[in-house]
């Protein structure tokens, strides 16, 4: 999902998505036109983390495992 997309998506600013991208390494799964395309799980679990005021883990296989264990707990 593009940075405009997810900020839609996710209540913020496509500045702030591009900023999470470069600070927390979220996966990029390629480019549309112009645009790169970031895997909106990982964007998601960030905005999660971020909204829980939970730290946020460091690797993209990090928050895949955090991501796992709350889908468990649930």
């Amino acid at each position: 999902m593009t940075a405009k997309l997810a900020a839609v998506r996710l209540g913020r600013e496509a500045v702030t998505i591009r900023q999470w991208a470069r600070r927390y390494g979220v996966r990029v799964l390629g480019k549309s036109g112009r645009e790169v395309v970031y895997d909106f799980a990982d964007l998601a679990t960030i905005e999660g983390c971020i909204w829980r005021g939970d730290e946020v883990p460091e690797s993209p296989e990090g928050r895949d495992v955090l991501r796992a264990r709350l889908a468990a707990a649930a």
